[in-house]
């Protein structure tokens, strides 16, 4: 079994949701307290295992590509001065993986900015990773995903469990029991196998309550797949239809499997999630959570009108 040394991270979205702050920022690049919501994804890979990250970007994505870059007149800025904490910090962004980057040119979709990774990918397994959410540290789920790789072959999926009335905003899996049952050596995760996969299904319509969020772990045989799937929903390809495809075909790829998380992620997607995303990080630092703790609860106890 080849081990899974490489991720993709899509990144070619325009972020409309978050303007106008997006209009010359990419949404990447907008801060969770210190670092750019990208990073925290970069990191959460290179601490599963994968030191090679290709991402792929569209336009006015270069500021990524300047994050994850030197920058010597700021480290010589730094040096100067003596901030060598600052100095750390602004050298672990570059220093973390080595970092390629493709662009997707027109959006046509999740499976084709995917299907644009094919010849770096070049045979081997891999992850994808997307850039709208991220897993806390505490909580990994990466090395439950690989591992399952590594067991069973296949690719492997993230899910969750989500309310009825929001199965519409997922993709949405239909499961059956793991053949060896649920259990994984990782806390917060819990294994199934997938025999089908449905797109923003209705609730009606939807086959179980469990979501696809944006961590993968595939076989290389998908990109075969990604390359006939037509335009599904939206006109996009879509990742998840060609995932239903091996799902339905083992002989193609090897099973598709699921690891339910129960752990904790974080939502960068929309404005109400992104800002939840930065009070929950924030109370938890070591460095801020105490007086930002005690500010906030002054400030929804004495200073907050609902």
């Amino acid at each position: 079994m080849v081990e899974v040394r490489k991720a993709v991270i899509p990144s070619a979205g325009l972020g409309t949701r978050f303007l106008p702050a997006t209009k010359a920022t990419p949404k990447e690049m907008l801060p969770v307290i210190d670092k750019p919501t990208i990073q925290y994804v970069v990191e959460e890979a290179v601490t599963a295992g994968l030191t090679d990250v290709l991402m792929v970007t569209g336009r006015n994505k270069r500021p990524l590509e300047d994050h994850f870059d030197r920058a010597a007149e700021l480290e010589e800025a730094l040096a100067a001065k003596g901030d060598e904490a600052r100095l750390e910090q602004v050298r672990a962004s570059s220093n973390m993986a080595n970092v390629h980057y493709v662009r997707q040119g027109d959006p046509k979709g999740l499976g084709h900015a995917v299907l644009k990774a094919a010849s770096y990918v070049n045979g081997e397994p891999f992850a994808v990773l997307l850039g709208d959410d991220f897993i806390d540290e505490r909580d990994p789920l990466l090395p439950a995903m690989i591992e399952v790789r590594r067991r069973y072959g296949g690719s492997v999926v993230g899910l969750i469990e989500v309310p009825e009335e929001h199965i519409h905003m997922y993709g949405c899996a239909a499961v059956k029991p793991a053949p060896d049952g649920p259990a994984l050596p990782f806390d917060h995760t819990s294994l199934i196998q997938i025999t089908d996969l449905v797109e923003k299904p209705a609730a009606a319509q939807a086959p179980s309550n469990l979501a696809v969020i944006g961590r993968y772990v595939l076989d290389p045989a998908v990109m075969d797949v990604l390359a006939e799937t037509p335009p599904g929903r939206g006109g996009e390809i879509q990742l998840t239809d060609a995932l239903r495809t091996l799902a339905g075909n083992p002989d193609v790829g090897g099973p598709v499997h699921g690891v339910v998380f129960t752990g904790r992620r974080y939502d960068t997607g929309n404005p109400i999630d992104y800002l939840k995303t930065v009070v929950q990080l924030a109370v938890d630092r070591p460095d801020l959570g105490k007086e930002f703790r005690e500010w906030l609860s002054d400030y929804v106890r004495e200073g907050f009108q609902i």
